[in-house]
């Protein structure tokens, strides 16, 4: 009977406890929030933009998140197993940050059906896997702008990673704003096969600059090229963050990714119940894109003229693959006052016509 006794009060005891406990405990459950990041935060480029976005989620909840991230990580089993170790140490959702992370991050979902997955620059999507992306195309078109003012040599050299749409899109766009203002502009493309190799950069931009190229676009990480238009006296755009700290002389404007405001947005749709597997692609319009540090030694009226273009761009007045436009063997792909859809940007695969070169296969 004391036995019995003693069993029911201290059931009693703790069922007790437990009622007083477990508010506490609901509150101080955080949502864990994990980043998987390509290259190195540093102060500068793609993964530094994306860790602003992690600290975007920091300030707007605060204590109500823990958040973990992992960075240099090489797209391929790494991303599968960084990504695997995210979901395995109990994260509510995983943004993955770089286009190949996207198989890694469909085949991890798959086991962890619970989990919310967010890739950067895919189109692959599943019940847990939302995708998200920036119309960087928009901001490319409109340094083209600048840029075909500013070149004194008719000349444009442009780094270019791998020859997957996004980065296609990208020198088709800035090809064609730079065209719109001057019919003699030149781009020279070299590929190097990387997002972030300061080496491989450093050796393009020099390349480019040998071969008369007075502006050079980017689509890689570091600032290597930056550096070296600073050196040479000529001129760069910034890529995904502002880099004039690299070239205070040389930057002309960059465009800035700004992924704060979708991640904040989408932690929050999980701490509500509301998150559901979306595709977002958003531009200027929408504030996902940013044409900052537009320099001061660019002529007045070419500064007017490319607020203009960056306005109309995110007004829906003006887009930058607007026809007549021809692809680069001469066959229509636009016809006349036609606007590319988002299915044709997604799989653009091709030069537009004035392009030179080839795409490596």
């Amino acid at each position: 009977m004391r036995y019995q006794s003693f069993t029911k009060l201290a059931v009693a005891a703790l069922a007790a406890a437990a009622v007083v406990a477990a508010p506490a405990a609901v509150q101080a459950k955080k949502l864990k929030v994990g980043f998987v990041y390509v290259g190195p935060i540093g102060d500068h480029g793609w993964t530094y933009q994306h860790h602003q976005g992690l600290l975007a989620v920091k300030k707007a909840f605060g204590d109500k998140v823990e958040t973990t991230h992992v960075e240099n990580v090489p797209e391929g089993p790494d991303a599968e197993r960084v990504t695997r170790q995210l979901a395995q140490q109990g994260h509510d959702i995983i943004f993955t940050t770089s286009f190949g992370f996207m198989n890694p991050t469909i085949k991890v979902a798959k086991q962890f059906p619970k989990i919310k997955f967010e890739h950067c620059s895919g189109f692959k999507r599943a019940k847990n896997v939302a995708t998200y992306n920036i119309r960087y195309y928009e901001g490319r078109y409109v340094n083209g702008v600048i840029a075909g003012k500013m070149t004194k040599s008719n000349t444009v050299g442009y780094i270019a990673s791998f020859p997957i749409p996004e980065v296609v899109r990208g020198i088709n766009a800035a090809y064609l704003g730079a065209k719109s203002v001057n019919p003699k502009v030149k781009f020279k493309i070299i590929w190097v096969s990387t997002w972030f190799d300061p080496g491989k950069e450093a050796d393009a931009a020099k390349a480019l600059a040998d071969q008369g190229a007075d502006v050079i676009f980017q689509h890689t990480d570091s600032p290597a090229a930056m550096k070296l238009a600073e050196q040479r006296g000529i001129s760069a755009v910034g890529q995904a963050s502002n880099m004039k700290a690299f070239g205070p002389k040389a930057q002309l404007a960059a465009a800035v990714n700004n992924w704060g405001p979708y991640a904040v947005a989408r932690v929050k749709a999980v701490m509500d119940g509301t998150w559901k597997s979306t595709d977002t692609w958003g531009g200027i319009g929408a504030g996902m894109l940013n044409i900052a540090s537009v320099h001061e030694r660019i002529p007045a009226d070419v500064r007017k003229q490319a607020a203009k273009v960056q306005a109309d761009i995110a007004s829906g007045k003006f887009h930058p693959f607007t026809g007549p436009l021809n692809k680069q063997d001469g066959k229509q792909f636009l016809k006349a006052g036609e606007k590319a859809s988002d299915g044709l940007l997604a799989g653009m695969n091709f030069y537009v016509q004035g392009v030179e070169g080839s795409l490596p296969k």
